[in-house]
């Protein structure tokens, strides 16, 4: 039989697990959301205990909380920072819109915990949460978590994925292809170039991120209740930004306007568009990566992937793309997440928004999903794939549209009618038009050389449009 204690707070008294570290407005929302099952994160709930320690040292050293007290306070929030209490932390994310059946948990485990140390009763409202609301508390933890999650996690990932991209390209320097616009063959590119333009799409994403942090790393703390900033000293906010500045290495500062960071979630909205669009560049990738290892018979088998596992239960051999398949998973999820926060960052009614825990879930998934998959990708998919050379060579001698580069010679329409027998008999471009256009082999070869083509300049001329 499981034991209980019984606790009280504004509404009277409640039963709470006799082992539990949280009281009864935290009882309250575990009885009244059982709705996921879902937790807030664990960045999430360090964010919390970093904001709960900070707080406590500022509002002693401005003398409004006792000293005993607030040292005890801190020590119990950096032990919720580190994650040895993240089991005391059961309400679910589809609680209350403004978070703060989860500030509470906090302040009831920070509490008790501070209790058994101070030797004395510790208020979880009057001292662990002094000169704070969870109107306040709440969207700083959003940003505080969102901020170190891409700093120490997202970022480098994305750094690790760029420079693999970066290595492979240098690797594969002067190996030509066909290249493809519309999935049809086009003029020929280099797997350096090829593989540039991602790791270009990888250092935009970076620097899209970094540049959306910018608004993240300010801070709602100070704001309180509604923004006026009741209850916290006038001095709190910067005190609080600095302190939690030197406790990450990272340069919070307090929000220039508090109306604005407890009403509106602009800045979250703004991180998880940016999240969006680095989805759409490893989206972008997988597919290509995919498209590219396909066959490795019927299909364009350019690259061979490592083969990580079988691929089916029923079919022996078969080896499947199953990284840049998680990467597009992931890339989908992450679309969705902002689909999500997008509709969360409408419901800021009047001074408060009111889907704060939807916001924390989905924007630190998206961030954790993001930086895991670009190490997978990098490691496990760009580093060890292997180019089918023989494959490609045969491919790109066959392939008619070179004939574009003798347009400025021979004009579009007789290069038309070449490109099509060369395709409809299946010859090489070279030998139909030494036949059709009387150009000698050597005139055709510097025409049509496959890897003088991919430095771009005026190799041809003559009208069409391109695609």
């Amino acid at each position: 039989m499981a034991r209980f204690r019984v606790e009280k707070d504004s509404l009277g008294e409640l039963e709470v697990p006799q082992e539990a570290l949280w009281g009864a407005q935290t009882q309250r929302a575990v009885l009244n959301f059982p709705v996921s099952g879902l937790r807030l994160p664990r960045e999430f709930i360090r964010a919390l205990g970093l904001i709960k320690a900070s707080a406590a040292e500022v509002n002693a050293e401005l003398g409004l909380v006792d000293a005993g007290a607030a040292a005890a306070i801190a020590a119990a929030a950096l032990e919720v920072a580190e994650g040895r209490h993240d089991a005391q932390f059961p309400v679910d994310v589809f609680q209350t819109g403004s978070g703060t059946s989860s500030n509470m948990n906090a302040n009831e485990v920070i509490a008790h915990l501070a209790s058994k140390a101070a030797g004395r009763a510790v208020h979880p409202n009057d001292e662990v949460n002094y000169g704070q609301s969870s109107n306040d508390v709440i969207p700083t933890a959003i940003h505080v978590a969102a901020a170190l999650a891409c700093e120490e996690s997202l970022l480098p990932a994305l750094k690790h994925l760029q420079k693999a991209l970066e290595r492979k390209a240098a690797s594969l320097a002067g190996q030509v292809k066909t290249g493809r616009t519309h999935l049809m063959d086009a003029m020929p590119v280099r797997f350096d170039q090829e593989m540039g333009a991602w790791a270009q799409q990888i250092r935009y994403g970076r620097d899209r991120v970094a540049m959306a942090l910018e608004r993240v790393r300010l801070l709602a703390q100070g704001g309180t209740a509604v923004g006026t900033g009741i209850n916290a000293h006038p001095r709190f906010a910067l005190r609080f930004a600095r302190n939690l500045s030197k406790r990450t290495g990272v340069k919070f500062k307090p929000s220039p306007d508090f109306f604005e960071s407890l009403s509106a979630q602009d800045a979250a909205v703004e991180l998880s568009g940016q999240l969006k669009t680095v989805a759409v560049s490893l989206m972008k990738i997988a597919n290509d990566l995919r498209w590219m290892n396909s066959g490795p018979l019927a299909g364009l088998g350019e690259i061979e992937l490592p083969a990580l596992q079988p691929g089916s239960s029923i079919m022996p051999g078969k080896v499947n793309p199953v990284i840049p398949e998680a990467t597009a998973m992931v890339a989908a999820q992450v679309i969705g997440n902002d689909a999500a926060i997008t509709v969360a960052g409408q419901s800021g009614n009047f001074q408060l928004n009111v889907m704060l825990p939807l916001i924390a879930h989905n924007l630190l998934e998206s961030i954790r999903l993001l930086a895991n998959v670009s190490r997978l990708l990098a490691d496990k998919s760009i580093a060890g794939f292997k180019v089918r050379e023989a494959h490609i060579g045969e491919a790109l001698s066959r392939n008619p549209i070179l004939i574009t580069a003798a347009n400025a010679v021979i004009g579009y329409e007789k290069g038309a009618a070449i490109a099509k027998q060369a395709y409809k008999e299946g010859r090489p471009v070279l030998d139909v038009a030494r036949e059709q256009t009387g150009l000698d082999e050597e005139t055709l070869r510097r025409l049509l050389d496959p890897a003088a083509l991919t430095e771009g300049g005026i190799h041809g001329g003559g009208g069409g449009a391109g695609g």
